[in-house]
């Protein structure tokens, strides 16, 4: 086994530790011994993370954290029999422990006819760059005075805003090479940058508090630590002064944000595991309406430098743009190999999740901005915040403490808190009225706000 510090070097500028001809003679050696143990198939994967997490309240430093880990998984078949180890020492011993340890597992695991790697066909042997590598060699000086000149700017919006639950910076990069005894050999470095802050409005039990923060692949996209501050100050002083609701039923408009989390919540719905559990409310439903016919969603892997970016999924399976939503009906699923067995059908590259979705409507206009969409509103509830985890995927049922404004008129008329929206998802899908031009992206899922026409409001 080759030196780390031999063959090709590590991806520049990340600190790394290990080079790509390090992990790619790791993986190797891992392969070669589950196949002389008598491995029908076998695959292995090494890799490296390493990053800088600084946090700061109130004007003073709180924590420093660097972390460093790296770890070799591997997977082997005897057979229709699988077994999967793991560690983090990299010695020849060890990895021969590993090997072992995996190779045991699976002599003594029970037949699944699904299980094994994936099909040769499907495998993806072009891995087109996509810009998901922008290391940041921040030090953590640099990044306390960005975490403070965050907070610092929550602090001077207003007199209003008393006291902060802090302001952080973070820098986080990776790389990896995995391989198969399918014909799969691949890996990319990637990196994911943040800055965020949480500051508070108010006194005694009047008080609010909001949060903001920016996150991206390269740090030179992210917003300036002032807007940052700024901005979640605004959100917080908005808050202030929020009363409870009567119950009722009225039309709910989700922010930008809480959008992403109803397109979250579909993904989960039309998931392989759900589906071959049959514990999902849109079980059977490939090619049956399920939202309004103006609705669509996209997925997209090979988006540069998007967040759900991808030349392979964690099978090493070529992923594939397509529209997974088309005029409401569903178009696709998101399987895996095995889950694609399991159900009698074909990867669609999805192992290990979606990629760069989309959720919009071909009813969106240029125009249908956030005031836009309050004016579509009406009279309703704007819901900036969601708390608890009250989803049902096997019924569809949804129930969610939340926080926003009322509107009234197509204005909003006064902030709100301490309610329950309830529905059930099948239903709110289908009672999708508009998606708004408003589009964030938040993770791999980007939609502009969502308007639901009826929901149940449980208040005061």
């Amino acid at each position: 086994m080759s030196n780390p510090s031999r063959g090709a070097a590590a991806p520049a500028g990340a600190g790394f530790s290990y080079s790509r001809d390090f992990f790619e003679n790791l993986v190797d050696t891992a392969i070669a011994h589950a196949r002389r143990l008598g491995a029908t198939d076998a695959g292995a994967e090494a890799s490296e993370g390493t990053g800088l997490t600084v946090n700061v309240r109130r004007g003073e430093l709180e924590t420093v954290e660097r972390n460093r880990d790296k770890s070799l998984g591997v997977t082997v078949y005897v057979g229709r029999r699988r077994g999967n180890a793991s560690t983090s020492d990299f010695s020849p011993a060890a990895v021969e422990r590993t090997v072992q340890a995996a190779y045991d597992i699976a002599r003594f695991t029970a037949e699944d006819p699904a299980a094994g790697l994936p099909d040769e066909a499907d495998i993806a042997h072009e891995h087109p760059d996509l810009d998901l590598f922008h290391p940041w060699p921040i030090s953590a000086e640099q990044a306390a005075d960005m975490a403070l000149a965050c907070e610092a700017a929550a602090f001077a919006t207003s007199r209003h805003i008393t006291n902060s639950e802090g302001a952080g910076v973070s820098a986080q990069q990776s790389h990896f090479f995995s391989a198969h005894t399918r014909g799969f050999r691949g890996g990319y470095a990637a990196s994911r940058h943040s800055i965020s802050v949480a500051p508070i409005a108010g006194k005694g039990s009047g008080m609010q508090r909001d949060y903001w923060y920016s996150s991206e692949r390269s740090a030179g996209r992210l917003a300036s630590p002032e807007a940052v501050g700024r901005y979640a100050a605004e959100r917080a002083l908005s808050r202030l002064k929020s009363r409870r609701l009567p119950t009722c039923e009225c039309p709910v408009l989700f922010e930008s944000p809480l959008a992403a989390g109803l397109l979250g919540h579909y993904v989960q719905a039309t998931s392989g595991g759900a589906l071959y559990r049959k514990s999902t409310f849109l079980l059977d439903s490939l090619g049956k309406q399920v939202f309004p016919a103006h609705v669509h969603v996209d997925e997209d892997p090979f988006i540069p430098g998007g967040k759900g970016s991808t030349p392979f999924d964690d099978e090493g399976v070529r992923p594939q743009a397509r529209r997974v939503v088309d005029g409401g009906r569903v178009a696709g699923y998101f399987l895996g190999s095995y889950s694609a067995r399991k159900l009698g059908m074909r990867t669609t590259g999805n192992a290990g999740g979606s990629h760069n979705l989309r959720l919009w409507s071909r009813q969106t206009r240029a125009s249908d901005d956030l005031d836009a969409m309050l004016q579509k509103l009406g009279t309703g509830l704007f819901v900036i915040e969601l708390m608890g985890q009250g989803v049902n995927y096997v019924t569809g049922d949804y129930s969610r403490g939340a926080s926003g404004f009322w509107v009234e008129n197509g204005r909003i008329a006064y902030p709100v808190q301490e309610i329950t929206i309830a529905g059930n998802l099948r239903q709110m899908y289908a009672d999708i009225a508009a998606i708004g031009a408003d589009a964030y992206t938040y993770g791999a899922k980007t939609c502009g706000s969502v308007l639901i026409k009826r929901m149940k409001v449980a208040g005061c």
